[in-house]
């Protein structure tokens, strides 16, 4: 363990959980997607305090494209640079990822469940493709891109509604989001369930039950205030019937 200049201890586990990161076409959008994964799934702690060498160490690449992600991080409120130390992560309030919580429930789930019994076959092929990534790589324990297929599924479903403003409310409130119990859930039935949702929620746009597809979206998203924050939750919570035909 190593103690920051703040006070706060950063432990060489968290840094020890990141990838070395093959030579990419640009190395900062790299960086900075693993280290935003990595502060989303709660594996980088708010208030420790990281140095970019560290991580350049852990990475296998030099201090500059780390520096580089890191400022772009700030920007988006994920961390807090400071001066010749490095960058500590930023804290979500309890408060806040509610009200995050809250208003990804009320616009997600009125767009898709207007999409029920409406995507065709190319678009449900794309998803499914996208579902089986998350099932995946929950599979494997592999957080980052388990973030970015689901990112990449619920955004493209969203995309499907037509409403390109909506898709960017949705993906900025998705950055702001805080999982810190998700990568307590590795290799756990929860975090398994929660991937095989991805399709179920398929398996109702293919019907015809509105009612239906917006429940389990919204049970979904209310992952976040739950699993994904470490917080229990009934494994197999049950859903209402099929509306009458």
């Amino acid at each position: 363990m190593k103690t920051a200049g703040n006070g706060h201890v950063a432990t060489y586990a968290a840094v020890d959980s990141l990838s070395r990161l093959a030579p990419p076409s640009s190395l900062r959008e790299r960086v900075e997607k693993e280290i935003a994964a990595a502060i989303m799934s709660g594996q980088m702690a708010p208030g420790e305090l990281f140095s970019a060498p560290t991580l350049a160490a852990r990475f296998g690449v030099s201090a500059t494209p780390v520096r580089e992600a890191m400022l772009n991080l700030e920007k988006r409120g994920l961390i807090e640079v400071f001066r010749n130390k490095g960058f500590r992560v930023s804290a979500v309030s309890a408060e806040d990822t509610r009200a995050i919580v809250e208003v990804r429930q009320i616009l997600e789930v009125a767009a898709v469940r207007r999409l029920t019994g409406t995507l065709d076959a190319a678009d449900l092929a794309d998803l499914r493709a996208l579902a089986d990534r998350i099932v995946e790589t929950a599979g494997q324990g592999d957080l980052p891109s388990y973030l970015a297929a689901d990112t990449a599924f619920h955004l493209t479903l969203l995309a499907l509604a037509g409403n390109s403003r909506l898709t960017a409310i949705v993906a900025d409130l998705r950055s702001q989001t805080r999982m810190v119990g998700l990568a307590g859930m590795v290799d756990t039935e929860q975090l398994r369930a929660s991937a095989r949702e991805h399709h179920e929620l398929l398996d109702l746009l293919e019907g015809s039950d509105e009612g239906r597809v917006a429940d389990l979206l919204h049970h979904h998203i209310g992952h976040a205030l739950g699993w994904w924050s470490g917080l229990p939750e009934p494994l197999d919570p049950p859903l209402p019937p099929p509306a009458a035909s």
